[in-house]
């Protein structure tokens, strides 16, 4: 791995959120149960790891009793120049249902086309990309 890859405790909807995201981005998704690690802090359903794998990784799990599960604040995960405008376009779009647009994906005054979308699992992107890209 070359960078960071995102590891998101889920308030036990980790199966629901990261099959989402599959469904978004593409890629191979993962899922092993607390019941599969032989887990005895939640239950045997929950997803104690989760990995998607492809353009966009994430990974996750659902947080154990006791656990704080994700709060964002002051981040936003970065696709900016990710893929071809048309296809940021249309994830911008999947992210928003059921979510937030914080500022529409469109071109801005310094040449750039980018957008904040909060998803209806919490997760802030931002999204976009340079001119002629």
């Amino acid at each position: 791995m070359t960078a960071p890859l995102i590891y998101i405790s889920f308030p036990g909807t980790a199966r629901e959120a990261l099959g989402f995201y599959a469904d978004i981005f593409g890629g191979e998704l993962s899922l092993h149960s607390y019941e599969d690690f032989g887990r005895t802090d939640g239950p045997p359903s929950a997803v104690a790891h989760g990995v998607l794998s492809g353009v966009v990784a994430l990974a996750g799990s659902d947080a154990p009793a006791g656990e704080q599960p994700v709060r964002f604040e002051g981040l936003m995960l970065s696709l900016l120049g990710t893929a071809e405008p048309a296809v940021l376009h249309e994830w911008f779009d999947k992210l928003s249902a059921g979510g937030s647009v914080r500022d529409p994906l469109a071109p801005k005054p310094w040449g750039a086309s980018d957008g904040q979308v909060i998803d209806c699992h919490g997760l802030h992107w931002l999204i976009g990309y340079e001119p002629g890209a």
